[in-house]
């Protein structure tokens, strides 16, 4: 690997002592979390995992609250000190809140759960080299020490009467179930392992062999308790009530909001959204409905994409273009951020995500796209705004931006404070942005970006309302919220196939106030911009810039830090 830093020049900040504390926490990040040094690209711990059991949950914590004291009487010494001040304790209090919750110890959904979390690691490890695939191995043996630690946490929250719903217990079985096939995840990669000149060496083949074996047997023990000792106490209820969804909004979003008011606005946005596409409906053929219009889109063969080869390299050469295009005249794109890497995903379970280069960048920012088994047809007017998303302007842009500025940020701003509602709000800002300058002119391409957005406000309504309970919008039904009723008011406003609906389904109701975080995220930086360009001198590319150079902190820390 190639461990130099990325080419940047500007002068460096004093190192102060507050930087000190942060870079000592993200240290004892690494330590406790190998999978994160694995993130970060960084070398030495390779084959480890961290400790999912209740002993390790508790380092974790004991960590935020040694941090915690060292900052106690610290003073910033510039503005980027008090922004990490600022965050650091919004974003370390938060943790400590959601540990004494108990629900640390209790997390299990179908999408960002310890449970994917062990296998998804091997997504982001190196595979060239047989000393790779030797690191492989090693972690491939150690599965099993994860699992069983994760299962500890699982049944001692389960003593505390703290269970997921049974619908994620029987989801993650699933899961679970097919890792450990003969033919699931696990199986494959051994038998497809090949290094970047051929096949492995004997010995290296034999022990990655021997240690996905023990990977597949430690996920069938998982899906073993899972059905025995946790489905059968795993409320039906899918709804966490309002205690526990405010914790999780606050968590997601960085920042406090009235839930009563952001789910009327939500209705609101959704109403808005549907006029707009009534609109464009009309421009791709007069007198169409939106779901004509659709139709009109899907049935065009040059809009279309046969086969996943074909999607891969159609959002390789969408996301190249934007970034030539974008680069020195919208945003500052350094050289090094220039490369993203758009690939399919190993897994079959749905979803579309970006993970971040490392800290030298020799492993580019990458966009994978997890294709549901059976899918073979993909719409580019659809997926357009996607790209954008993921890509450049969205996510690229902002996490690269933070890796890359390692002369003004601290490691703990550049590499571990991640918010959603600040990351994926920026993602839809980005969205609409590409819109306002220009890169949504054809009908088909607007039409795909507002299904996106229209798809985000439903989430507001369908997160809130069905996790509080709250009255169904008369336009869509009647009574208060249910999960059936959210399925069929989701079918109507997601734009998506049947296997992305039932997975996005699912992960609304296991990870509750992670969705409505991308729209109402996407809010907040709109009031922020729009109180900005109301000050003298305000200027877009130079908004962008300073708004990216903070990193993804809370919103509410966001807001201040531009504000004043």
């Amino acid at each position: 690997m190639n461990t130099t830093a990325p080419d940047n020049t500007a002068p460096a900040r004093p190192h102060t002592a507050i930087d000190a504390v942060a870079d000592a926490y993200t240290d004892t990040l690494i330590r406790l979390n190998p999978s994160f040094a694995t993130e970060l690209g960084l070398p030495g711990h390779e084959t480890e995992y961290p400790d999912f059991s209740p002993a390790g949950l508790a380092g974790f914590a004991d960590a935020a609250r040694g941090a915690l004291a060292a900052l106690e009487g610290l003073e910033p010494a510039d503005d980027v000190d008090a922004v990490t001040l600022d965050a650091m304790h919004e974003r370390l209090g938060l943790q400590l809140e959601f540990q004494a919750s108990g629900w640390d110890a209790a997390e299990l959904n179908n999408i960002e759960s310890p449970a994917q979390q062990i296998r998804a690691i091997f997504d982001l490890m190196p595979t060239d080299t047989a000393k790779h695939w030797e690191h492989i191995a090693g972690r491939a043996h150690h599965v099993a020490g994860a699992i069983d630690g994760y299962i500890e946490s699982l049944r001692t929250a389960r003593e505390d009467g703290k269970i997921s719903a049974a619908r994620q217990v029987r989801i993650v079985i699933e899961q679970a179930t097919k890792h450990a096939a003969a033919d699931g995840y696990f199986a494959k990669f051994a038998a497809d392992a090949r290094t970047g000149t051929g096949a492995l060496p004997a010995p290296v083949q034999s022990a990655l062999d021997a240690g996905t074996a023990d990977a597949r047997v430690a996920y069938s023990r998982l899906a073993g308790f899972l059905e025995t000792e946790l489905l059968p106490a795993a409320p039906a209820r899918d709804a966490v009530g309002r205690e526990r969804y405010a914790l999780a909004s606050r968590a997601f979003l960085g920042a406090t909001v009235d839930l009563e008011e952001t789910y009327a606005w939500g209705v609101e946005e959704l109403d808005r959204i549907i006029a707009e596409q009534e609109m464009v409906a009309a421009q791709i053929r007069p007198g169409a409905t939106v779901e004509e219009a659709k139709e009109i889109l899907n049935q065009d063969p040059a809009r279309q994409l046969q086969g996943t080869a074909a999607l891969q390299a159609w959002m390789q050469g969408l996301s190249d273009k934007a970034v030539a295009e974008l680069a020195g005249v919208h945003f500052e794109i350094p050289d090094v951020m220039k490369t993203l890497e758009c690939r399919i995903a190993p897994t079959d379970e749905g979803g579309i995500w970006y993970t971040g280069p490392s800290e030298d960048f020799s492993r580019p920012g990458r966009m994978w796209w997890s294709v549901p088994a059976g899918e073979d047809t993909f719409t580019t007017w659809a997926e357009t705004t996607t790209v954008f998303h993921e890509g450049v302007p969205g996510h690229h842009l902002q996490v690269a931006t933070a890796t890359y500025r390692r002369e003004l940020l601290n490691k703990w701003r550049r590499s571990v404070c991640w918010t959603s509602g600040h990351g994926e709000g920026w993602a839809l800002y980005a969205e609409k942005l590409m819109q306002e300058l220009g890169y949504l002119k054809d009908p088909g391409d607007h039409m795909g970006m507002l299904d996106m957005q229209r798809m985000r406000a439903a989430r507001v309504v369908f997160d809130i309302g069905v996790h509080l309970e709250l009255a169904v919008p008369e336009r869509w039904g009647s009574g208060d919220w249910t999960p059936d009723k959210g399925y069929g008011f989701l079918q109507q406003n997601l734009a998506i196939s049947e296997g992305q609906l039932k997975f996005e389904f699912a992960r609304y109701l296991g990870w509750p106030g992670q969705a409505p975080s991308y729209k109402v995220g996407q809010r907040l930086w709109e009031q922020i911009r729009a109180e900005l360009a109301a000050r003298p001198g305000f200027e877009l590319k130079e908004f962008h810039t300073r708004a990216l150079n903070i990193g993804s902190v809370g919103l509410d820390t966001l807001k201040r830090a531009l504000l004043g």
